[in-house]
């Protein structure tokens, strides 16, 4: 799939030094930025999630609880 973006002169100078700085196409640059914004925005959502589910249940173990709840029989 292709697509095209419009920039204005300073936003273009930006993104292509950002490319050249990386060694990356102008079009990798951005089909980067564009799925590690996706990434965050997930983990962000997982991490509310997780959050609000410890905060229905606030019940925390420690490390050495935990290793043995993973590695038990």
């Amino acid at each position: 799939m292709a697509f095209s973006i419009r920039l204005n002169p300073q936003e273009e100078k930006l993104a292509r030094g950002y490319a050249n700085l990386n060694g990356i196409s102008l079009g990798e640059a951005f089909k980067r930025a564009l799925f590690e914004k996706i990434e965050d925005e997930y983990d962000i959502r997982v991490a509310d999630e997780a959050y609000k589910e410890f905060l229905n249940d606030p019940v925390t173990s420690s490390h050495e609880e935990a290793w043995e709840e993973i590695f038990k029989d």
